[in-house]
């Protein structure tokens, strides 16, 4: 007698196996096993870069408010000869804070008390701490050109902050490109405002 087709090592035929493999099930299966990559590369795509989003959100939140506040202190505490004016730290608490209350690391930021001089009335804090490092860089004399003739310059506070952010879409796309890498900057956050002192 004829055997219909060959046996497989558990002895069961494997015109079964194969007619398994044809089913829709079998497709379905394969579909989702495809598909799954992508799946994963989109969602946390879309929540890294969601949360990328929203950090720059919370930042530039802050230097506008430590610009305002900043704009609104008085000068006569600045000089280039001054390690730390009380209105430059009490710009860097306000944007600590804010940072603080928004639960963002602040990198050691409100132990940063020495900015370092970065020429004229620019000052400097690099704080490293908790896993991260930022640079917060205040300058209370921006000298802005306004519209109109004549032309007319105004004294201007700028805080600008460099802040690292995790990215976790460099580990999943190697799902999809194996090898690949792709990094991205510091999140920036800058404000300046009219001095009103």
């Amino acid at each position: 007698m004829k055997q219909m087709g060959s046996q497989n090592k558990a002895g069961a035929p494997t015109c079964s196996l194969l007619y398994r493999l044809r089913s829709t099930d079998a497709a379905a299966l394969i579909e989702f096993a495809v598909s799954l990559p992508l799946l994963v590369v989109l969602v946390v795509g879309i929540f890294d870069f969601g949360g990328a989003f929203n950090l720059k959100q919370e930042l530039s939140n802050a230097v506008r408010e430590g610009a305002l506040f900043g704009a609104s202190q008085p000068t006569n505490d600045m000089s280039p000869n001054i390690a730390k004016p009380p209105s430059v730290d009490a710009i860097r608490f306000l944007v600590d804070s804010y940072l603080q209350t928004a639960h963002i690391n602040d990198c050691g930021l409100s132990a940063a008390t020495e900015p370092a001089q970065g020429g004229g009335l620019v000052w400097v804090y690099n704080a490293s701490g908790n896993g991260c490092s930022l640079t917060l860089t205040i300058s209370r004399g921006n000298s802005v050109q306004t519209t109109g003739t004549p032309a007319v310059y105004l004294l201007c506070t700028t805080v600008h902050i460099s802040y690292p952010y995790q990215w976790h879409f460099n580990n999943v796309i190697q799902l999809l490109v194996p090898g690949a890498s792709y990094t991205l900057g510091n999140i920036q956050g800058n404000a300046t405002a009219f001095n009103m002192n």
